[in-house]
């Protein structure tokens, strides 16, 4: 029997207040564990599903359970535990101006109730991996966009949370320090977390073999790992040649047209992912 998944949407709908619906019909898990990237034009819902995720806003209709719980059901004094299993990396930073780098990215133990001296080691090491060393003291205003992003990324992570969702985490920096920050959502997952990255760098989800869900018109599109589909490739094509007819064998005293032509290899099934829209 699979594990609960430690996210799910049943038939969600969601629509400001009477306006049309953004999102519609969307069913699907989140595994525990899982890796998943988000993808979908400007317009297509993303900021919207990242909130139903996230516990920022309620589906109009439809059911969406945590770790295996209705959220429509949690009583409010359970949300605020419920969050903190869960971290987010806003595109928008939300960083607080009035702490320096390594007291913003700390915050999420402190409100843990951890003590300096227990995090502080950690903290430093998480700011040196990032590339933030020397601007732990920095105020956030003194930083430049890129900087500001991998603080607010330090802080998602810095806590091992249950769930990761990045709103573009890679936006604001350069291709070397993306790839960087790549490895530490992959090392994290490695350690369980399930993790949610929403992007419009093809190139990025082009790097890890993981689903992708792709938001269009407020529809969604699971388009299964690349290991997946070549693996469900090659078991078609078994089944295919396990069920076509033997070829009949040619009798000796007939002369064939085709006895010195060239055979020709058929081309296996490739696995293609040069563009966005295979599959």
């Amino acid at each position: 029997m699979d594990p609960e998944p430690v996210i799910r949407f049943d038939n969600v709908g969601m629509r400001y207040g009477r306006g049309p619906e953004v999102l519609s019909d969307l069913s699907f898990d989140l595994p525990r564990g899982s890796f998943q990237f988000l993808t979908g034009p400007s317009g297509a819902g993303k900021t919207s599903l990242l909130r139903l995720i996230y516990l920022a806003a309620k589906p109009s209709r439809g059911l969406i359970s945590y770790f295996g719980r209705d959220a429509a059901t949690l009583p409010r004094n359970e949300l605020p535990d419920l969050r903190r299993r869960v971290g987010v990396v806003f595109q928008e930073f939300r960083l607080l101006g009035h702490m320096n780098v390594f007291d913003n990215v700390a915050l999420p133990l402190r409100v843990a109730g951890r003590k300096r001296q227990d995090y502080a080691e950690d903290v430093a090491e998480l700011l040196a991996w990032v590339g933030l060393g020397d601007k732990m003291n920095a105020l956030p205003a003194t930083l430049s966009g890129g900087e500001q992003q991998r603080v607010a990324i330090a802080r998602a992570v810095v806590g091992q949370p249950e769930v990761l969702i990045a709103d573009e985490p890679t936006g604001n920096v350069d291709p070397e320090m993306g790839m960087r920050l790549l490895r530490l959502f992959a090392e994290l997952n490695k350690l369980g977390t399930t993790i949610i990255i929403a992007t419009h760098d093809l190139q990025l989800v082009r790097m890890l073999d993981a689903p992708v869900m792709t938001l269009s018109n407020g529809h969604l599109h699971i388009r299964p790992p690349r290991s997946e589909r070549l693996r469900m490739r090659e078991e078609a094509e078994a089944d295919r040649v396990a069920a076509a007819p033997a070829a009949a064998a040619p009798r000796s005293n007939e002369t064939r047209d085709d006895d010195d032509t060239t055979r020709h290899p058929i081309a296996e099934p490739g696995d293609s992912d040069s563009g966005d829209g295979d599959d």
